[in-house]
């Protein structure tokens, strides 16, 4: 599995998110809250949500 990466879009002490990619799809988590989980999304909800925000 990949390493984890901050957010290109993330702003020095804002709110940021970190994702990681890998083979099943991503795992998304807040970088300030680590320890409260991720969220886990197939390759194809991935590839949707990046279609989407990359427009």
């Amino acid at each position: 599995m990949s390493d984890w990466r901050k957010s290109s879009y993330s702003t020095s002490g804002g709110n940021c998110v970190e994702v990681r990619e890998h083979g099943n799809g991503a795992d998304v988590r807040d970088t300030q809250n680590r320890d409260q989980g991720t969220v886990s999304v197939s390759a194809g909800e991935w590839v949707s949500l990046l279609s989407l925000v990359t427009r």
